[in-house]
């Protein structure tokens, strides 16, 4: 993120606009709306520009530019049409800590005017840090069509309510609720239909039904997928945007994990080969006592947690304590990988089954049924097998497996790092070892890869 987005107060504050055309003007204009006390500098103004200072909206000086028109400003726009005019604004405001913004010029600015949706007091912004201004008023025009204007009324209604509300409710776990279910329900779809007086009356009433409960915890049980958030469920993102704390793993990408609400608390217990952060009896006894507080919690699991994710022991233990839960299946890695290798796990002229296994157990050795693995005509998935695989190609090759037979390996699929290395049983291992591979990866065996070359679609 190469800028911060910040929402300025600017009611009353001096800001100097240097420039006297249309871009000046559409500056000036959101400097007044945010009410602004605004001086323009120019020889010569526009229409509408004279119009506001006939007004008395704006002062002006009709003359260049020069430093000593900085003092007492606390903002800073140019809008020239001459290069080292603006040249000169920015270099003078930043000798003086000023923030300030040079029109279409990104490399002078230190702050960026966005794209505007106006829903006072909601206020949305877009900006493409002036890489392209026009894809993001395009991005804005989209947004004006998705949020009625009664959102305004919406949150004038939660602004009310707000000091009440903190009032009748200091436990923050119910507070959060109370909102979630004001702002997402049916009294938020009363505002919007124009029936406020309505919509404020069953408030007080879910107010008052609120003041009586104690929170109650649970669990969300939730599949990340392969590591792409567009693969994510739409259940998944709507608990993910509720959770109040977040357990999840070392599969979860981080672009998925972004996705999380963003004040949740967020605890790490990922997993390595004989290196765990929490030992999964601890990640049980984490979700119980978590829930028995009265949080939402979200156990976040790479791929789908039924899938080699150990979901079937953490909802034992939330079982036998009482604790309500949901499953949220996800794409399973084997799945989600393979489809973006251009792999297809299954094909009537290759392989009529498909076998998942994992690549080590709990004691780390590797005994897998290898006779049924090296079935012909079928296809191998084979997760965490990374550290193994020089071990799992020689008990395939050993088992009656051709050494010729095709093998790929995955790493990081589905996101834009996927890399995909293709061999045989034979070579596969020694291929891996010169790339330097690293998890978390998927290996795939059988006659289906060779339709990769054929089918690679994916281009990250």
């Amino acid at each position: 993120m190469e800028y911060l987005p910040i929402f300025l107060k600017l009611q009353g504050i001096p800001c100097l606009v240097v420039g006297g055309g249309s871009v000046a003007a559409r500056k000036v204009g959101l400097l007044l709306k945010a009410g602004a006390k605004v001086t323009v500098v120019a020889p010569e103004l526009n229409r509408q520009l004279s119009a506001w200072l006939d007004d008395s909206q704006i002062a002006c000086r009709k003359k260049a530019f020069a430093p000593d028109d900085l003092n007492e400003q606390q903002l800073v726009i140019a809008a020239t049409d001459q290069a080292e005019v603006n040249a000169l604004v920015s270099s003078s405001a930043r000798a003086l800590q000023i923030p300030v913004n040079v029109a279409d010029q990104p490399a002078l600015c230190s702050f960026i005017l966005p794209a505007v949706i106006d829903r006072s007091p909601i206020i949305a912004a877009v900006s493409s840090g002036g890489a392209s201004p026009i894809l993001a008023r395009m991005l804005r025009d989209n947004f004006e069509q998705m949020l009625p204007s009664a959102y305004g009324r919406l949150a004038e209604l939660a602004r009310r309510y707000r000091a009440p509300v903190k009032l009748a409710l200091p436990d923050t776990l119910l507070r959060n609720r109370f909102w979630q279910t004001v702002l997402q329900g049916p009294i938020a779809e009363l505002v919007l239909a124009n029936r406020e007086a309505e919509a404020e009356h069953q408030l007080e009433q879910l107010l008052d039904e609120t003041r009586q409960q104690t929170p109650q915890g649970e669990v969300y049980l939730v599949g990340a997928g392969p590591g792409d958030p567009d693969l994510l469920t739409l259940r998944a993102l709507r608990l993910m945007q509720q959770a109040d704390a977040v357990v999840y793993d070392r599969l979860v990408a981080p672009a998925v994990l972004e996705r999380v609400r963003s004040d949740a608390e967020k605890i790490y217990a990922g997993k390595q080969r004989n290196e765990h952060t929490l030992p999964q009896e601890q990640i049980n006894e984490l979700l119980v006592r978590l829930a028995q507080q009265g949080k939402r919690v979200l156990r976040l699991k790479g791929g789908d947690p039924f899938i080699f994710g150990r979901g079937g022991e953490e909802i034992s233990s939330l079982m036998e304590q009482g604790i309500p839960f949901q499953v949220v299946p996800g794409i399973t890695a084997a799945t989600g990988c393979a489809a973006y290798a251009g792999i297809p796990l299954t094909h009537r002229d290759y392989a009529q089954s498909c076998v998942f296994v994992t690549g080590h157990r709990q004691d780390g050795s590797i005994t897998l049924d290898w006779p049924r693995l090296a079935a012909p005509q079928q296809t191998v998935v084979i997760y965490m097998g990374l550290l193994g695989l020089a071990d799992i190609c020689h008990n395939l090759i050993a088992h009656g497996c051709p050494p010729e037979l095709p093998a790929a390996l995955i790493e990081q699929g589905t996101t834009p790092r996927q890399r995909v290395i293709t061999g045989n049983l034979s070579s596969l291992p020694g291929l891996v070892a010169a790339a330097q591979a690293q998890a978390p990866t998927l290996v795939i065996v059988g006659e289906v890869v060779r339709l990769r070359e054929k089918l690679d679609w994916f281009r990250p």
